[in-house]
């Protein structure tokens, strides 16, 4: 086994198996590490709109993940605070399909795909400890770490890549700034149900009322993804949870979503393993890019996962990362760090901050006025407004549609008022 390459990425699920297959095809050494082994399953909602399904087309791995058998959908169903928004999401067939593939199976088939590229060496259960560093300049030059065996380990690179996720130690031992930070209001838990019923077509489920929340996705194994989140001040939902995590979800299901046919369905579901929890997390935004390091994926930027858009981000972010490098060749880095670090950043701020900013604005338990949930109720009731609203989430629409689609709607409400009251 080599010692020295071009890049060397820590972490390889999403972000790092999909930037080792981009800089393959750029024609780079790669050395590819995880401290663990696949297959293996990490805590995720995972969940994917038509844009992301379309990168993965791109690179060569769908029908690999369409081969899981995890049914693809178009229809999205939204109850906030009794304002219901129902419809598919905008695009052709390929555009508006959504997929929710386990990430035992995902990371799986990236890993794999990632190791068949030429030019990457793939080392599992290598765990990183430290950075190595040019002293006179600071700069990274590799990592040092350890095997499973517990010997020592060291290789070096021109660039060390951290794409090990929301907790990143890369970017810890890099220094990078943070840029933004939201603490988020919100204890949140998941678990996987085979027996859950849904009317109609297969489709994404999202509730609201008052200060909790509710998700259901379509995944592997006929199975659904179901998640909750509750404020994470209420000592008694967080005791009832620690001592039954199980009965603590469905009690919550039955108590903040009674006006819906969540609870029934849940009733009669059967919980697939055990049900997981993230008590308390930072919506964030940091530095990507420094002498001889950069991060990607959730590493870089994390966020309320309600907005279901980490997935994405670490594939457009990796694709991003190796375009900002191809820029010059790898013996010209050390005297670019400056204009390629602004330029990745730029192009990632550009790409991600819409939904980070939604992120940030969801993750903060405040009363919702009552003007937001008449904007919600007439979003739902008009066909094309519901699709610019679900639109925002596979990158159809921006944001910022949203206010003219309401804008219209009041405008057509008022006219119709008018020529009542002249008739």
């Amino acid at each position: 086994m080599r010692m020295e390459y071009d890049v060397i990425i820590v972490g390889a699920r999403v972000a790092g198996s999909a930037l080792a297959y981009e800089l393959a095809g750029a024609g780079y050494e790669v050395l590819l590490l995880d401290r663990g082994t696949f297959p293996s399953d990490t805590l995720s909602t995972h969940n994917i709109y038509g844009n992301t399904v379309a990168m993965l087309k791109e690179m060569g791995v769908l029908d690999s993940l369409l081969a899981t058998g995890t049914p693809v959908y178009r229809r999205a169903h939204m109850n906030f605070e009794g304002a219901v928004l129902d419809g598919r999401f905008p695009g052709t067939e390929e555009e508006s399909g959504c997929l929710c593939v386990r990430r035992v199976y995902f990371d799986d088939v990236l890993f794999k795909h990632a190791k068949s590229q030429r030019g990457v060496t793939v080392l599992e259960g290598f765990r990183v400890t430290d950075l190595l560093r040019d002293g006179d300049v600071d700069t990274v030059t590799g990592v040092a770490g350890r095997y499973r065996s517990g010997d020592a380990g060291s290789f070096t690179a021109k660039l060390v890549v951290g794409a090990d996720g929301r907790l990143s130690s890369i970017r810890k031992l890099a220094g990078s700034e943070c840029l933004e930070r939201v603490p988020t209001d919100f204890a949140s838990y998941v678990a996987y149900a085979s027996g859950f019923a849904q009317e109609g077509e297969r489709h994404v489920e999202f509730y609201k009322k008052d200060d909790k929340w509710a998700i259901a996705f379509p995944t592997s194994d006929g199975q659904f993804v179901i998640g909750a989140m509750f404020p994470l001040n209420d000592e008694q939902w967080l005791g009832r949870f620690k001592e039954n995590p199980e009965a603590g979800m469905r009690d919550l299901y039955e108590e903040g979503f009674s006006h819906t046919t969540l609870p029934a369905r849940v009733r009669g579901a059967e919980f697939v393993g055990p049900v997981r929890g993230l008590l308390g997390y930072d919506n964030d935004f940091y530095r990507g890019m420094g002498k001889g390091w950069a991060v990607v994926g959730d590493a870089l930027s994390f966020k309320d996962p309600t907005i279901g858009q980490g997935m994405h981000d670490a594939l457009f972010g990796a694709r991003t990362l190796a375009a900002t490098l191809s820029e010059h060749k790898p013996d010209e880095w050390n005297d670019n760090w400056g204009p390629m670090g602004e330029w990745y950043q730029s192009a990632m701020e550009k790409k991600l901050m819409s939904r980070f900013r939604m992120g940030c604005q969801l993750t903060k338990n405040v009363p919702t006025p009552p003007e937001t949930v008449a904007a919600y109720r007439l979003i739902g009731a008009d066909e094309a407004a519901t699709q610019t609203f679900f639109g925002t989430y596979n990158y159809k629409n921006e944001p910022d549609d949203i206010g003219p689609e309401i804008g219209r709607l009041l405008a057509a409400a008022a006219s119709a008022s008018g020529k009542v009251s002249t008739t």
